[in-house]
C-alpha cells in the first residue's frame, strides 16, 4: 500500500488526457489509481460515474467534469459523498454557440452558401441584432455571461430565474420569476434556455408557455427535458416559434427517425455547444483539491436536494 493521502480514479470519455493533465501538476498527497475500490476522489463524467457508483465504497468527493450532474442527483443511488461541478468555463463557448447561430440567421448565411453554390448573386435585406429582446432562463454563471455578451453586441437581455430577485452577476434589464413566463415571453425576440433539469424546469418550455411568444427563435443549450418536444413541433406550425436551435435533447443520441432531423425550422447540434475541456477542468480541479487536502469547503459544491 502506499503512503498517498488520497486516491484519484479518473472516468472520462478522454481519461488519458486528463491524466496527463493531473499528473503534470504533481498535486500533493494525490495518487491516480486503477482500482476503484480504493479511490477516495472521483474525476468523472457523471452518466458513466452514475452506472457504477457502487464500485467506489470509499468514495467522499466526486469532481464532474460536466455543469450538468443530472445522471448523480435524480433519484440517486448514493448521497454519502461531496459532489462538485465545473463552473465559469461554459459562458464563454455557450455564447459563442448563441451569437454565432444568431447572426447568422439574421444575416442569412446559409442562403448565401446555397447560393454561391448555385453561382447566384442575390442580395438580401436582412436584420441587426442591434434593438432585439433576448429571453435568458437561468441566470446563473453561464445566463449571466451571455447576458453582458449579449447586451454589448446591443441586444436588450431579459432574465428568468427561480427567485425573480436579480442575480450579482450578469446584465439583465429585468428579471421575472419562471411562474411569469407569459410576460417574460411576451416581446421576447429570442429565447435561450440554459436551466438545469430540476423537477420544477422539467417540461417548462411547452406549448402553452411557448404560445407567448410571437415568431421568436429559440435557443436549448441548458438540459434536454425542459423542452416538450412533440409541442414545439406545434408551437413553430402555429408561428409562435419562428426557428429552433436546439443542443440538447430528451433522449441523446436524437433517434434517427425523430422529426427534428428533417424540418426546416429547426437546427439540430450534437450536444457541442459547450464542450468540457480537460486542461479547464482539471483547472478547477486542482484549485478544489487544494481546498480538499487543506480541509476548507469546495468551490461549486452541488444540493442533492435541489439537483444544482
Amino acid at each position: 500500500m502506499n503512503n498517498f493521502q488520497h486516491q484519484l480514479y479518473i472516468l472520462t470519455e478522454h481519461d488519458e488526457m486528463y491524466r496527463q493533465s493531473v499528473e503534470r501538476l504533481q498535486l500533493e498527497d494525490l495518487h491516480i489509481t486503477d482500482d476503484r475500490s480504493q479511490a477516495t476522489i472521483l474525476l468523472a463524467a457523471p452518466p458513466m460515474a452514475a452506472r457504477c457508483l457502487d464500485e467506489f465504497p470509499k468514495l467522499e468527493w466526486l469532481q464532474s467534469v460536466y455543469a450538468g450532474v443530472d445522471a448523480l442527483v435524480i433519484e440517486p443511488k448514493r448521497s454519502d459523498y461531496v459532489l462538485t461541478n465545473i463552473k465559469g468555463i461554459f459562458g464563454q463557448l455557450i455564447s459563442e454557440y448563441v451569437i454565432g447561430y444568431l447572426i447568422s440567421h439574421y444575416r442569412h448565411f446559409p442562403l448565401y452558401r446555397q447560393q454561391q453554390e448555385a453561382a447566384q448573386w442575390t442580395p438580401h435585406l436582412y436584420d441587426s441584432i442591434i434593438g432585439k429582446e433576448m429571453v435568458i432562463l437561468g441566470t446563473g454563471s453561464i445566463g449571466g455571461y451571455l447576458s453582458r455578451v449579449a447586451t454589448s453586441m446591443g441586444l436588450k437581455v431579459v432574465g428568468v430565474n427561480s427567485t425573480g430577485i436579480p442575480p450579482k452577476e450578469g446584465q439583465f434589464s429585468q428579471i421575472y420569476h419562471r411562474s411569469e413566463l407569459a410576460t417574460a415571453f411576451a416581446n421576447a425576440d429570442i429565447v435561450v434556455n440554459t436551466l438545469p433539469n430540476t423537477e420544477h424546469t422539467r417540461g417548462l418550455l411547452n406549448l402553452d408557455t411557448l404560445s407567448n411568444c410571437q415568431n421568436a427563435l429559440l435557443f436549448n443549450v441548458g438540459r434536454g427535458k425542459t423542452l416538450v418536444e412533440p409541442d414545439l413541433i406545434d408551437a413553430i406550425a402555429q408561428g409562435h416559434i419562428q426557428h429552433a436551435f436546439l443542443d440538447v435533447f430528451d433522449k441523446e443520441p436524437l433517434d434517427p427517425e425523430h422529426p427534428f432531423w428533417h424540418h426546416h425550422s429547426i437546427t439540430v447540434t450534437p450536444h457541442i455547444a459547450a464542450l468540457s475541456f480537460p486542461s479547464q477542468v482539471v483547472e478547477q480541479f486542482a484549485h478544489n483539491y487544494a481546498l480538499w487536502n487543506d480541509g476548507f469547503q469546495l468551490d461549486n459544491t452541488v444540493d442533492f436536494s435541489k439537483g444544482y
